[in-house]
């Protein structure tokens, strides 16, 4: 029933945003969320979301910089590859929970399937040159996140980051 209730929301965005308040997640906990057609002229409409929630919860700025940071490039990473050479959506949900506090980012796509936890992490050690292109955000989200899990159902991308404030 949970996810019968993200594709009634999927098929019921008509624009290029909308909000739910109180929707159902996959897991049957409740959270605000927001899709937005993942280009990157929205990206500031997913930050300020995101933003405006984490302050709401009492999110002190040091954890809310590294959370927008991690958001960023996830956001980035879809509008760039998921969908190439076109557009589709992605719908950014935050939930909370007080035991302690703690922020939960999902980020739910259709396109391309792809696991950014698959990639092995990159030699920092190395210098830039000597380095494989790819990989650095992703890296920096795992690193700055308290967890980062990846799932690929029902033909949705999903990645959740989480965050101890």
């Amino acid at each position: 029933m949970a996810i019968h209730a993200w594709v009634v929301i999927f098929s019921l965005i008509c624009g290029n945003i909308l909000i739910g308040k109180n929707v159902p997640y996959y897991t049957g906990a409740y959270m605000k969320t927001i899709t937005v057609q993942a280009v990157i002229d929205n990206l500031s409409q997913v930050l300020d979301f995101v933003d405006s929630e984490l302050e709401n919860a009492g999110c002190g700025m040091k954890s809310q910089m590294q959370i927008d940071i991690a958001v960023e490039e996830l956001f980035v990473n879809v509008s760039h590859y998921a969908y190439a050479p076109g557009t589709g959506d992605i719908t950014v949900g935050i939930r909370f929970s007080s035991d302690p506090d703690l922020a939960e980012i999902i980020l739910k796509d259709s396109g391309v399937p792809y696991d950014p936890l698959a990639k092995e992490d990159p030699d920092i050690a190395l210098s830039a040159e000597e380095r494989e292109v790819g990989g650095l955000g992703i890296y920096m989200v795992k690193k700055s996140m308290d967890f980062m899990k990846y799932e690929y159902t029902d033909g949705h991308n999903i990645v959740t980051i989480g965050k101890y404030f």
